[in-house]
């Protein structure tokens, strides 16, 4: 974990008063990455998930530049790590919800993390989160369903509607492979870096990407699954519930993602 001297707000040392609201308001988002030689896979698209963020929750815009020289603030001397951006506002509260305008920008850096696992067997939950779409400060929800399948032997929880239809998995995306194709399910949820990174990569390792819409009641079409995060650019579902998967080509998989060439901060 980060300690005080790896947290910076707007570019200096995080004050008391800054991490205590951080603490106390869960009103925010953020996005999070690995950062190798200066550079990181898919930087755009952290970009302007946290450009799109701070416009629907503040209502103004951080700006890319700023974003970038934070970035490199934050990072500035080191190799390998891990770099957590985060945003908020101390002006915001459950009192004052209609506040408006520029938010800070918290970094924060880390040790980079191991994949999630090498093979996963995931419980589905009836679940949503709230505005899927954002990558939003509220994890409530996402460590009780990860709490509650551990607690019923599984290794995560894969959320579905009150139809079946799959979504997302408590910190990550799923694709499931049908022949030569990988099929994203469509459904509300956050829209992974890592999982569009594959998306980008498919066509050069072999294989074709479609979006359609997945259920429970669907997985015997299926051969395999995978999931996907900035973590993890692959790693087979061994079963979901009692439906048990053969392993997906993760080396394809993993050489799609890692045809994407890093990009500068």
């Amino acid at each position: 974990m980060a300690d005080a001297g790896d947290i910076l707000i707007d570019g200096v040392p995080a004050a008391p008063a800054d991490l205590a609201h951080v603490a106390l308001v869960n009103y925010g988002a953020y996005t999070s990455f690995r950062v190798e030689g200066g550079g990181a896979r898919g930087l755009d698209l952290h970009l302007q998930r946290l450009e799109a963020s701070a416009l629907e929750l503040f209502g103004e815009a951080v700006g890319e530049a700023r974003l970038r020289d934070l970035m490199r603030r934050a990072v500035d001397g080191r190799g390998d790590c891990w770099l957590r951006v985060s945003l908020f506002a101390p002006e915001m509260s459950p009192r004052t919800p209609g506040w408006t305008g520029r938010s800070k920008v918290m970094t924060a850096v880390f040790p980079p993390p191991s994949p999630l696992a090498g093979t996963v067997r995931l419980q589905t939950q009836v679940y949503a989160r709230e505005a899927a779409h954002l990558k939003h400060a509220a994890t409530f929800g996402l460590i009780r369903a990860r709490r509650e399948a551990l607690a019923a032997g599984f290794d995560d929880a894969l959320f579905v509607d009150g139809d079946g239809r799959v979504s997302e998995g408590s910190l990550w995306n799923i694709g499931f492979i049908r022949g030569g194709e990988v099929v994203w399910p469509r459904a509300p949820m956050l829209a992974g870096v890592a999982q569009a990174l594959v998306q980008r990569g498919l066509e050069a390792a072999g294989l074709k990407g479609v979006t359609e819409p997945v259920g429970v009641a669907d997985l015997a079409r299926f051969d395999a699954a995978f999931i996907c995060n900035s973590a993890t650019p692959a790693c087979a579902v061994a079963s979901i519930d009692a439906h048990a998967f053969q392993p997906p080509p993760l080396e394809a998989l993993k050489a799609a993602w890692a045809s994407q060439p890093r990009q500068p901060i």
